[in-house]
């Protein structure tokens, strides 16, 4: 009896060695949910699934039903991304997108932004410089954050709901567990660490914006690193582990 059937557009996550020669492809469908499948051979010399399955490329798949997992029958290249996948710096800024996104997927949990977003995100930083492509990383791991129904509140007490001001140099406690800053009456209760007031505002400026704005728009290496740390400490409340991608990207020296 033939396997039925499916097409697929999905983006590739990661890929998981099984057997002599096969990989298991992580992937965000199209639908934002999490999927994976067997790609067969794919670790052979003259496998056309090789090239056509390495992480950051968006892919439209035929795939078959199997017991456990699909099995991919043929794999085209939607977009290769290939500046991202070649330059050192640039896919070392979009892996931790990667990352996030295998981790708040979820299997048959449909969440269409998270796919149309993070498509948006990457064509915008294929054509972006060093400086522009961290922004639109430390966006587009904020905005995924966001959609997976974990935004930070950066204008307002995540405690009592009272307007925060964003003075220029000032310190603001800033309490990941609860997700947002804190006013001072709320602040002895919750637990905190202090952050800059100019770290929430290019956060709420990344959150806000477009990819293409941000690529095009003012960028700061310094600041955008800053917003990175913000994320890896909600990532660390909420997620349950800090990304181990994001903490390659601070200690590599590459920015």
């Amino acid at each position: 009896m033939s396997q039925p059937t499916y097409r697929l557009r999905a983006l590739i996550l990661r890929r998981t060695k099984l057997g002599e020669s096969d990989l298991i492809l992580t992937m965000l469908a199209e639908d934002g949910s999490l999927a994976k499948a067997v790609a067969k051979g794919a670790r052979k010399p003259k496998s056309s699934f090789a090239a056509r399955t390495e992480p950051l490329c968006a892919v439209d798949l035929l795939c078959a039903r199997g017991r456990s997992l699909d099995i991919v029958k043929e794999a085209r290249l939607a977009a290769a991304h290939d500046r991202l996948r070649r330059t050192v710096e640039s896919s070392t800024a979009a892996m931790p997108v990667l990352e996030l996104l295998g981790r708040v997927a979820q299997p048959a949990l449909e969440n269409p932004r998270l796919f149309q977003a993070t498509d948006r995100a990457l064509r915008a930083m294929d054509a972006a410089d060093e400086a522009h492509v961290l922004a639109v990383a430390a966006a587009s791991l904020l905005k995924t954050l966001a959609f997976s129904g974990l935004r930070p509140s950066l204008e307002v007490c995540v405690s009592c709901g009272e307007p925060v001001a964003l003075e220029d140099g000032a310190r603001l406690p800033f309490s990941a567990i609860e997700g947002g800053v804190a006013c001072p009456a709320c602040r002895p209760s919750l637990e905190t660490e202090s952050v800059d007031a100019d770290t929430l505002c290019w956060a709420q400026y990344f959150i806000a914006s477009t990819f293409d704005a941000i690529a095009a728009g003012p960028a700061d290496v310094s600041a955008s690193f800053a917003v990175l740390h913000l994320v890896q400490s909600l990532v660390r409340a909420h997620v349950g582990a800090p990304l181990k991608s994001l903490e390659f990207l601070f200690t590599s020296g590459l920015f």
